[in-house]
């Protein structure tokens, strides 16, 4: 287990009440899904009803862009994941 941190959008801030977690996990996936244990209200935001990261919902892992393999990268101590929310509109 790495010791990381979890940096969230504005938009959830208000939802978690700080705008960044510390989190023990071994990979991303599992960093995500003990923010999403810790603040349950966040697994609707990240999440869809079969439990994959949501389509809009960008994860950055020390600046660099996750998807799919991507989440299940080894972690170390002290790297910094990010979430971003798409917005889109028409």
């Amino acid at each position: 287990m790495a010791r990381v941190s979890l940096r969230l959008p504005a938009l959830l801030v208000d939802l978690v009440g700080e705008e960044t977690l510390d989190l023990d996990a071994a990979t991303p996936a599992d960093a995500l899904a003990a923010a999403a244990r810790s603040v349950p209200a966040l697994r609707t935001h990240l999440f869809d009803a079969a439990g994959e990261l949501r389509q809009h919902v960008l994860c950055f892992k020390n600046e660099h862009a996750l998807r799919g393999d991507g989440l299940r990268e080894p972690l170390v101590d002290g790297d910094r994941l990010r979430i971003h929310q798409a917005v889109s509109g028409g």
